[in-house]
């Protein structure tokens, strides 16, 4: 199968379902409607989503996330009589104002308009995409039918039925979910008020992808952190305070000030804000590469 060969072993069980494609590209599959339907629900898709399918196939994706959920968006592929066919689709569901279809390099398309990115690709070709996909506006949602990112984990995995799919014996699919999460490694400083003294908390944060290492201090002394999550810009720390006991501290990151509340204990709640004093890079950090912005997005 010409340079595909690459991909060993996986492509055997691709054999008599498509056509050889260049290395990088990938083969052309159904994703199951079933399954269609639940990668949109697991993004938790909307009428406010624009939605952007990579490797579009027949385009049944872009469409069934105008046509149930009242979003809009395209799908890119190389192949293209599958466009033509996509388009084709779009029009006779009555959702071709919202459902477009181009012949593209999914790697020289601008993804930044995306809310949601949907792929069905080889693993090969979502690690090739992986720097791309982490450069997006943090927030972001990424679902991918059956396969991985590479080491950047999913926030959700799960597996289900998958009747009628043309490759593998289980008539088995995964579903896989990212979002897209900010970069906010480094020390973050702030002051709490006890008993009208003012106290110094200091944070410091290791990152890799959406996963936090956290270690804080108290005037100096440690102070433990029973959680620190990321999701896009938002972020969520659980600190034991020696006074207060249990207290969480969630915000959104506003530059280098993560702004939001704080809420102690008894449930009571208060503004809270934190400042970033030192900037460190997070482990996951790629470097994307280039996009060509040299189509309209419609």
């Amino acid at each position: 199968m010409r340079k595909m060969m690459r991909a060993g072993a996986l492509l055997v069980a691709l054999a008599g379902a498509v056509q050889a494609q260049e290395f990088g590209d990938t083969p052309y599959v159904q994703t199951p409607q079933n399954v269609v339907d639940a990668m949109l629900e697991t993004a938790k898709v909307t009428a406010k989503d624009f939605v952007i399918d990579l490797g579009s196939g027949d385009g049944r994706m872009v469409i069934t996330a105008a046509q149930k959920h009242g979003a809009r968006g395209f799908g890119v592929d190389l192949d293209k009589r599958l466009v033509k066919l996509a388009n084709d689709n779009a029009r006779k569901a009555g959702v071709a104002d919202r459902a477009k279809f181009y012949d593209r390099d999914l790697f020289i398309t601008d993804l930044s308009p995306a809310s949601v990115i949907t792929i069905y690709l080889l693993p090969e070709v979502n690690l090739m995409a992986r720097g791309k996909l982490l450069a997006l506006e943090p927030g972001t949602r990424i679902v991918s039918h059956d396969y991985g990112i590479g080491d950047w984990p999913a926030d959700i995995e799960y597996e289900m039925d998958a009747p009628g799919k043309p490759v593998g014996r289980s008539q088995k699919s995964k579903v896989l979910f990212w979002v897209v999460p900010d970069l906010v490694a480094g020390r973050w400083q702030w002051t709490l008020e006890d008993g009208g003294k003012s106290r110094r908390v200091e944070l410091s944060l290791r990152q890799n992808y959406q996963k936090l290492e956290a270690v804080a201090t108290l005037d100096g002394k440690p102070l433990p952190v029973e959680r620190a999550t990321l999701t896009g810009r938002d972020i969520e720390l659980v600190l034991t305070l020696p006074a207060g006991g249990r207290s969480t501290f969630s915000g959104t990151r506003i530059n280098q000030a993560i702004e939001g509340r704080l809420r102690d204990t008894a449930g009571k709640t208060a503004p809270w804000s934190a400042v970033r004093v030192e900037i460190r890079d997070a482990a996951h950090v790629i470097a994307p590469a280039p996009v060509v912005r040299e189509f309209n997005v419609e």
